[in-house]
């Protein structure tokens, strides 16, 4: 799941500074089920900007759409005969939705409210915590099913750095050594011998720092 915060309200304000009549559009994908842009979320910011408007003396209407994704040009295109009635467009989706709806909708402004943070999911009732780093070849079957690409502060592929201690990372006692969950995970299952297997230097290629990815499933492509 993507991860995402609102931003700040001022930053918000900020980036409306001039705009009348602005239409918020939430995404019921990963951020509702984050709690930070489904249409409850869409409805408060919705709020706080009215009211906000007000106590400023702006002349400011804000109006409010929540579509099922905005990852997806069939659920984008669903404010197509509304969006030039705006100054702007604010999107709660992840950094993807208010790129597609500049893509669709180059005429209009499309501004982010929220940032996106990571891939992760919840670990306890309004606690996330980041698990993916999106590489491209996931190779947790390595480590006994757990990521230090995501997950180790260094991202070390060859064990624990001198910095940790006691089972936490050198940069905060609140955060667990990923590499110690994983050496004693492999102690417990009597497979720590796996850890001293050669394993080819990992192909970064498909990641991030080879640009920007496309994934084709042929099948589906018309």
């Amino acid at each position: 799941m993507i991860v995402a915060d609102r931003k700040p309200l001022k930053e918000i304000l900020e980036m409306l500074d001039g705009c009348n009549r602005v239409l918020i559009v939430g995404c019921k994908g990963c951020v509702s089920v984050c709690n930070v842009g489904g249409s409850k979320e869409v409805g408060i910011l919705a709020s706080i900007l009215k009211i906000a408007g007000k106590k400023n003396g702006l002349d400011i209407e804000v109006d409010e759409k929540t579509l099922e994704r905005q990852c997806d040009p069939e659920y984008v295109d669903q404010i197509k005969d509304v969006v030039a009635d705006y100054d702007v467009i604010l999107s709660m989706a992840c950094g993807v939705g208010p790129q597609f709806l500049s893509e669709r909708y180059p005429e209009n402004r499309c501004l982010p409210a929220v940032n996106t943070t990571f891939f992760g999911g919840a670990v306890q009732h309004g606690i996330w915590e980041e698990r993916c780093a999106g590489c491209g070849t996931c190779g947790i079957h390595h480590f006994g099913g757990l990521c230090p690409i995501a997950r180790c502060s260094k991202s070390l592929l060859n064990g624990p750095c001198g910095g940790s201690a006691d089972g936490k990372c050198e940069i905060s006692k609140d955060v667990d050594c990923i590499w110690d969950m994983i050496v004693k995970k492999a102690m417990e299952q009597g497979r720590l011998d796996d850890l001293l297997k050669f394993k080819p230097a990992k192909n970064w290629s498909t990641a991030r720092d080879g640009g920007p990815r496309t994934s084709v499933r042929e099948e589906l492509v018309q």
